[in-house]
């Protein structure tokens, strides 16, 4: 190559290096984010997912894309997260949609409701079985986008000051539990109580509550809750499998650049996975720990579950019978549970059972 020609190559080489470098700094400005969690610090699995997924979406930005991330109470109480979210007074929040069944009982379905789908089974229907798609059509109506960012597994039923044998047994009993779970079990004479978890344990001790439910025996460990009532029943039916959000506003979303976009979605995929590892690991210590520490662990009977079953089916009709969005979400959530639990009845189950009968003899 003749020198010219060299220096025009070079020249135009440089030239068009000059041309991307602006474009690439537009696809990574930089963006500070605030995020509002409906969990206290203390919960550090709960809350903690929303920590990991903010060092994630960092660490794959630079440092450009920073999501801070406030405990329930810091900038708004937990249970207001959604409304700081659709507001804009913050850009995203992390949270159990059912918390909000004030608004909608809608919301109840795509974090868990009675008789639901367990933890695979709801990831399931929302990235293949077509959630995301009824998820997100309904979220918009609150200007959010949610994005499936933990689960906690199936929940414990909870700890009664008394044993739970009948249904009778539960007539006019204060329950600490919310949501969509505590409009089924009104029906069955529980007289339900909705309060933060923070406050379960003195509500314990008083008496002002007869019985609560809470999470685990990781967290309900943490809250102390069995030095207040010693019989623990399983399993929390109304909460099979809870998929925790992150919800963003919808306007934030849209003005993210693509690559950003896809960085966060990927950091909250990679967050669910990490709650549901995190409890599955911590559970069994901390079970073993409360049973030898004094805690009675015992069965819903079937009784129990056959008259909860029952009441949950007629709620469901009551509430279709008044809202399409929740027709339309829990019409399509049960034919996509008849299909799991027909393949779980020939393959899951029937390995699980076994392996829970041998487990002893290794």
């Amino acid at each position: 190559m003749k020198r010219r020609d060299f220096l025009k190559a070079s020249a135009a080489g440089a030239a068009g290096t000059a041309i991307a470098a602006p474009a690439l700094a537009q696809s990574s400005p930089e963006i500070k984010w605030r995020l509002t969690s409906s969990f206290p610090k203390s919960l550090d699995t709960a809350y903690g997912a929303a920590e990991r997924m903010a060092k994630q979406v960092a660490d794959m930005t630079d440092n450009k894309f920073q999501i801070q991330v406030f405990a329930a109470g810091e900038i708004v109480p937990g249970l207001q997260a959604l409304d700081a979210t659709s507001t804009g007074t913050v850009e995203m929040c992390h949270t159990a949609s059912y918390y909000y069944v004030g608004k909608d009982p809608t919301f109840a379905i795509y974090a868990s409701v009675p008789f639901g789908l367990n933890a695979r089974q709801q990831n399931s229907w929302w990235y293949e079985g077509g959630g995301e798609a009824l998820g997100n059509e309904f979220f918009k109506r609150f200007g959010v986008v949610g994005f499936p960012c933990g689960n906690t597994g199936t929940q414990m039923g909870g700890w009664f000051r008394k044993e739970i044998k009948t249904v009778a047994d539960l007539a006019g009993l204060k329950y600490r539990i919310g949501g969509i779970a505590g409009q089924v079990l009104q029906k069955v004479g529980v007289v339900p109580q909705q309060i933060a978890g923070g406050d379960i344990y003195p509500a314990l001790e008083k008496g002002t509550i007869d019985a609560a439910e809470w999470i685990g025996p990781y967290d309900d460990e943490k809250l102390g809750l069995a030095k207040v009532a010693k019989f623990y029943y399983y399993p929390g039916f109304w909460e099979g499998g809870t998929m925790v959000h992150a919800l963003v506003n919808l306007d934030k979303w849209n003005t993210l650049p693509k690559n950003y976009q896809a960085i966060l979605t990927n950091a909250t995929a990679n967050a669910n996975t990490w709650m549901a590892a995190r409890y599955d690991m911590l559970n069994p210590t901390a079970l073993k720990r409360l049973v030898a520490g004094g805690a009675q662990l015992r069965p819903f009977t079937s009784e129990v579950l056959e008259a909860c079953f029952k009441a949950t089916n007629e709620l469901w009709t009551e509430i279709s019978s008044k809202n399409a969005d929740f027709k339309k979400s829990i019409d399509a959530m049960q034919a996509y549970r008849s299909d799991e639990y027909l393949w779980w009845q020939v393959a899951e189950y029937t390995f699980d059972s076994f392996m829970i009968r041998s487990r002893t003899r290794n």
